[in-house]
Parts: structure tokens; sequence; C-alpha cells
């Protein structure tokens, strides 16, 4: 099969090449995928799983990507809960083979449905943004409807998802971002728009929940917005996450089957638009994932027409 692999983590995305590789096979409680498209993420190479196993020890080369949409080809031994010829998405395990590749074994409980009536490429744009925004809102900040939202980078691929579910929980939404962005924001739902670069942070006023994606400064003023009860929620890469400290909780995304299927179902309603940027060809993946300049939206690579 036709796969993207890295083999040098210095390299970054420049090191990334389309090569031939074996079919992978399932193991127990796996399903393989047909992958028809597949979400990357910017900073995945980053990532120490990318390059080690669990142990640490070395797992180039590696074929990089955590999200897909696809069709079911076969079943591992045990595996329960979905069939051959089923049409899925989800999210991949941070430690093995990934989805910039044509076909892929990965755990089947990692899956969830994918209705007919929703594209490859829009339930590929689903499981990280998606699952983030989702555990970070109502796991891990206990949002609850009439509470505030400081939502950063409201009008980017995580923070887009955050404005759009903590709206329709009934929460009050002031996202920030760039100037360029506010616009964006406001039609993902947002209330109010703070543009980082020209208004003052502080004049927000007291919030029940922050949702941080910058980290750094940004995050060391949103801390001092919070009221008494509320939470800062901030992202963590695989292995990353940090005990909650004080009002903060540092989370790492887990792949969850029902929350997919309530985000996918919401994708359905209309309830719920995904931030798609670039859409690119598996053979043209390369030169796309390298490209310097900034990237709008999640970055798609349909692997399948």
């Amino acid at each position: 099969m036709k796969a993207i692999v890295v083999t040098d983590q210095a390299a970054g995305t420049a090191g990334m090449k389309l090569v031939e590789r074996p079919e992978p096979q399932a193991a127990i409680n796996d399903v393989v995928v047909q992958v028809h498209a597949s979400g990357f993420t910017w900073d995945e190479l980053t990532w120490p799983p990318t390059w080690t196993d669990r142990l640490g020890r070395d797992r180039t080369p590696v074929i990089p990507g955590h999200e897909l949409a696809g069709v079911v080809t076969a079943l591992g031994y045990g595996t329960t809960g979905l069939s051959v010829g089923q049409r899925v998405f989800g999210l991949t395990d941070w430690y093995r083979d990934g989805t910039l590749a044509e076909y892929i074994a990965m755990e089947a409980r990692n899956l969830a449905p994918l209705p007919g009536d929703v594209d490859f490429t829009v339930g590929a744009s689903l499981p990280m943004p998606g699952l983030t925004a989702w555990q970070g809102l109502f796991e891990h900040g206990r949002l609850q409807a009439g509470q505030s939202v400081l939502a950063h980078g409201a009008a980017g691929v995580v923070g887009s998802m955050v404005t759009q579910l903590a709206s329709e929980a009934g929460a009050y939404v002031i996202g920030t971002g760039r100037a360029a962005h506010r616009q964006a924001a406001l039609d993902f739902g947002a209330q109010e728009f703070v543009d980082l670069e020209t208004n003052a942070l502080e004049d927000v006023g007291r919030v029940d929940l922050v949702f941080d994606v910058f980290g750094g400064d940004i995050a060391k003023r949103s801390a001092s917005l919070i009221r008494a009860g509320g939470t800062l929620v901030t992202i963590a890469g695989p292995t990353e996450a940090r005990p909650a400290d004080g009002l903060a909780v540092d989370f790492v995304v887990v792949s969850d089957r029902a929350q997919l299927n309530e985000i996918v179902q919401r994708v359905r309603d209309g309830r719920l638009r995904t931030n798609i940027g670039k859409v690119s060809t598996l053979e043209g993946a390369v030169a796309t994932l390298n490209a310097t300049e900034r990237r709008a939206g999640k970055t798609i690579v349909r692997v399948r027409p």
C-alpha cells in the first residue's frame, strides 16, 4: 500500500516520504480500515509517541496522522461492535502507525459509525478538534448553561469547535484571536470578540471557564480572569499532561465512541460546522504538509478519490 512515513525527527515535515508499505493485519480487538480521508495535526511530529514506543524504544519509520474516516475491511479476533463494509471515523492510538496511508489497523473501540450522509472529508476533520472541545468543556470544565467562556483562537480548528459547542450549551462565549478572525469567530457563535493584538485581554472581566490553545503568557494572563469555582482548560500533547494546578486542568484528548456519535449528530443536524482548510491527495500530501505558510483550518488528506 501507499503510505507517508517519517524517519528523522529533526527534519520534521520536510522528512516526509511517500513509500510502499505492507498492508496491516488486524490483531485481537482490531479492525483494518480502508482510509478514505485522513486528518493531520500540525505539531504531531513534535510528540514523543510519534518517535518512540511506550518503553522509549525507537519506532521509526512511522506513518503519521491520527484522524481518519473510511470503511472497515477486516475484523480481528474478538472484535465486536463494528462490521466489514461499515463506514467509520475516529482517533487512533498515539503509539501505532497512523492514518496517512491507504489502510490502517487500529482498535475498534477508537472508532464510531460514520453516517452515510456525512462526507469522508468532513468525518476525518472531526475527531481531534471535536473530542478536544467536548472533553475540555464538559468533562474537565464542567460547563453549565448560563456560564461564560473565554475561547482563545475562536476561529481556529479547535477554537471554532469550542465556540460552537459552548454556545449551543447555553454559555456566553467571548472569542479571541487576530483582528482578521473577528467575523469568523462571531459566525461560529461568539457573542463578543477580543483582538489579542490591540485589545486589553484584562478588559474582558471575570469568566467561568477559559479554554486556552495558546499557552505561555496568554494562559497566565487568562488565569487571573477566572472567577471563584471556574476553570482554566489547556491542552497537552500525548504523555505531557500535568496534574491540575489550582484552577488549571491540563488534559490529553482520548477517543470516545459515544462522544464521537454526539459530535457527528450535531454535524448532521446543522448545529456544528467543521473548519476545513487545505484538502490534498495522498500523492500531494508531502508538499502540502511541508508548506511554510500559515495554515487556516484543518488540513485533510483525501486518500481515496
